[in-house]
C-alpha cells in the first residue's frame, strides 16, 4: 500500500466514530491500559526467568561466572522495571475506569 493511499483513510472519519471528537472513549482507554499492564507483567516474568537462568549458569559455569552474574543483575533490574510499569498501567486503568463510570453517571 502506498504511503499516500494509507493516509487517505484517516482523513475520512465521518463514519469512524459515533462519539464527537471532543468526547474521550474511556472504555477503549481502559482496555489499552489493561493491555499494557499485561505486557508489563509478561516482561517482568520473562526477565525474572532469565535472571534465574543466569543465576543457575553462574553455578554451572564458574569460568564465566562474572559475566553470568552481571547478566543476572541486569535481568533482575529489568524485571523490577517491568513490574513497576505494570503497576503504573494498572493505576492508569483504574483511573480510566473511574472516569468512564463518572461519564456514564454511575
Amino acid at each position: 500500500m502506498s504511503e499516500g493511499h494509507h493516509h487517505q483513510h484517516h482523513h475520512d472519519n465521518q463514519h469512524h466514530k459515533e462519539n464527537p471528537a471532543s468526547e474521550i472513549d474511556y472504555k477503549k482507554e481502559e482496555q489499552n491500559h489493561k493491555h499494557k499492564e499485561h505486557l508489563g507483567k509478561l516482561g517482568a516474568v520473562a526477565a525474572g526467568a532469565f535472571a534465574l537462568h543466569e543465576k543457575h549458569k553462574t553455578k554451572k559455569d564458574p569460568e564465566h561466572a562474572h559475566s553470568h552474574k552481571i547478566k543476572e543483575q541486569i535481568a533482575a533490574t529489568v524485571a523490577v522495571g517491568a513490574g513497576g510499569y505494570a503497576f503504573h498501567e494498572h493505576h492508569k486503568k483504574k483511573e480510566a475506569k473511574k472516569k468512564c463510570q463518572e461519564a456514564h453517571g454511575k
